[in-house]
């Protein structure tokens, strides 16, 4: 018997039931395979749901991460239920590579929240639902028992679009009743330690090592209490075992104020003792804070990978002011040009902003102005890895050729066509390409694209690539941004300036023309 046993008896759920059954049956002697395996009865349940479910249309790419990240998709399942989803992919993502080892309560809270999931698939789409709860006890299996359940099953999204066609209307109708109704089970935060597997999870996929690049509870002298200790939730070095950061668990965002004032008296203290102020990551496990003591407080995507914290206190020591820049005219000879990278390194440096919006006219070479701003930020040290994002291929490849061109001191790509250069200085790509390859790793296993791989983002035609799915990739990427645009949008609910933080902005460069 397994908590999935309920699927069993209903034909419709024949395309995950056995893989989701399976996955428990194997968790006592693989704990990764039953994670790959939740992973696969998830995604197939995905694709179950686009292929019976009117309201979700199925995208160009078939992908896990593109259909979870689709905004009807998103609607339909909620935030809490995203994450748990979210939880089973990127532990998921850590499986498929040996030398990431998965712990049995990884393992666990993704059968946990395989189940849930599957729940609400039931409730929804099935005529003879009947509620039940997650079972514990019963993750337990002999090795015997276990070993003759590994499956190698794949699935044909075309076949099963088709055999589903004509279930469509009356699924989609069942469902949308249904979820009138359903209540879902919430995310259980109220232990330490449940939080402690998401948090360790983020911290594997973006390549720290416990016990040896972070620890945990790591006890600190000095403190302002009876024992005059505290104890860091955690701690994440580098190779000389010098604090590159730390991470203040709470239990619900909530508790951030109180958190933040106790992560920063252990960031006073570190920083006296070690003469460097780690940066401070505020989680609950599911969202996360940073205060790079820089910028103002953000929320990010996940913790930050060792390198790219590196980079952070690299480029901190050689940044210089951008007050007085010198522009090469040669890339940016006209002045409107030069008076745009102006007024965008103004908005990044005295304004202490983290995003500028550059809304030039059609034929102002809005591409060259952005190139020449790249090299004043390269020569004052502000960044060494640049994005390029576009929402067509042509652009891209534009974009590519001008910074080829014009700034010759960078590595260049061009990642829709090169698809092993994967290290060059600057990556130009459209939205889909970049979106597809966020989860790649490289030879090391280690995360290609980690969310603060990039220290500066530009967005061409920034008017519509803010209101497509492909947004998340702007979410993603922790780092400073620069609209492109020539027509932005003012409506209340897509508002290129207020997305860019510029809704006082005037349209200098138009009128300089």
């Amino acid at each position: 018997m397994t908590n999935f046993d309920f699927l069993l008896s209903e034909p419709q759920f024949s395309t995950f039931s056995d893989v989701a059954v399976n996955a428990e049956k194997i968790l006592t002697i693989d704990a990764a395979a039953s994670v790959l395996n939740c992973r696969r009865a998830m995604e197939f349940a995905v694709k179950w749901m686009y292929s019976v479910d009117t309201d979700l249309h199925m995208p160009y790419d078939a992908t896990l991460i593109i259909l979870m990240n689709s905004a009807e998709f998103r609607e339909l399942i909620g935030e809490d239920m995203y994450r748990r989803m979210d939880f089973i992919r990127k532990a998921g993502n850590i499986a498929a590579h040996g030398e990431k080892k998965i712990s049995m309560e990884q393992a666990e809270l993704c059968l946990e929240n395989l189940y849930y999931f599957l729940d609400y698939v039931a409730y929804c789409y099935s005529k003879n639902y009947a509620k039940g709860r997650f079972d514990a006890d019963l993750l337990e299996l002999t090795t015997e028992e276990a070993l003759s359940f590994v499956t190698e099953e794949t699935i044909d999204v075309e076949s099963l679009l088709a055999e589903n066609k004509a279930l469509k209307e009356e699924l989609t109708a069942r469902r949308a009743a249904g979820q009138q109704t359903y209540v879902p089970t919430p995310l259980n935060l109220s232990e330490f330690k449940t939080r402690k597997i998401y948090i360790d999870t983020q911290l594997t996929e973006a390549g720290w090592v416990e016990n040896k690049t972070w620890k945990h509870d790591v006890p600190l002298a000095g403190m302002h209490n009876e024992s005059g200790v505290g104890f860091i939730d955690y701690v994440l070095y580098d190779d000389m075992l010098k604090p590159l950061a730390i991470i203040e668990v709470k239990r619900s965002c909530e508790d951030r104020a109180a958190g933040r004032l106790q992560a920063r008296l252990y960031a006073d203290s570190l920083e006296k003792q070690y003469g460097r102020r780690p940066v401070i990551f505020l989680t609950n496990g599911f969202e996360t804070w940073i205060d790079d003591d820089h910028y103002p407080e953000r929320k990010v995507a996940a913790i930050y990978a060792r390198q790219d914290l590196q980079k952070l206190f690299s480029l901190r020591e050689a940044r210089t002011s951008l007050t007085h820049v010198a522009v090469d005219k040669t890339i940016a000879p006209r002045q409107y040009q030069v008076d745009a990278v102006k007024a965008a390194c103004d908005a990044l440096d005295a304004k202490n902003r983290r995003r500028a919006l550059l809304v030039m006219a059609p034929g102002a070479e809005r591409t060259r102005t952005a190139v020449a701003l790249c090299k004043v930020l390269f020569e004052h040290g502000w960044v060494r890895n640049i994005l390029f994002l576009s929402d067509t291929a042509s652009s891209v490849s534009l974009a590519k050729r001008c910074f080829a061109n014009l700034f010759s001191d960078i590595s260049v790509t061009n990642l829709c066509e090169e698809k092993n250069n994967l290290f060059a200085q600057c990556v130009c790509s459209t939205y889909q390409t970049m979106f597809n390859r966020i989860d790649e790793e490289d030879d090391d296993d280690r995360k290609l694209f980690t969310n603060g791989h990039f220290d500066l983002l530009i967005c061409d035609e920034a008017q519509r690539s803010i209101d497509t799915a492909y947004r998340e990739i702007l979410n993603y990427f922790d780092a400073p941004m620069l609209g492109l645009t020539a027509t932005p949008k003012n409506k209340l609910d897509k508002n290129t300036y207020a997305f860019f933080e510029a809704e006082g902005v005037q349209r200098s460069a138009q009128k300089s023309m």
